[in-house]
């Protein structure tokens, strides 16, 4: 019973996380704006997998279902900071904020 619970919300996590979680948004408006290019540039950008975390702890990346802001696709969040209208010039420089 208790595993239900943490399991349907995306914020508890039951294995450790990397310090930053960049979670991106996997819905339908996402992936018809992009998401697969977005997903795999993240993955490629910092050399881990969905659901996996980077060697030094910094990020851990997973799919989110639905972050509500399909009208700016393809979004993602890092923490609690939402970002919209994802390219791979704008991932960069997000992520370079969380360095």
């Amino acid at each position: 019973e208790l595993d239900s619970v943490a399991t349907f919300y995306n914020l508890l996590f039951r294995q450790p996380v990397g310090r930053h979680v960049v979670m991106v948004c996997d819905s339908v408006s996402c992936w018809i704006m992009g998401y697969e290019k977005i997903r795999q540039y993240l993955m490629d950008k910092l050399g881990v997998g969905m659901g996996e975390t980077t060697p030094d702890g910094r990020f851990t990346l997973l799919p989110i279902c639905c972050l509500g802001n399909c009208d700016r696709a393809p979004a993602m969040m890092v923490g609690e900071d939402l970002h919209q209208d994802l390219t791979p010039e704008k991932i960069d420089a997000i992520l370079e904020k969380y360095a």
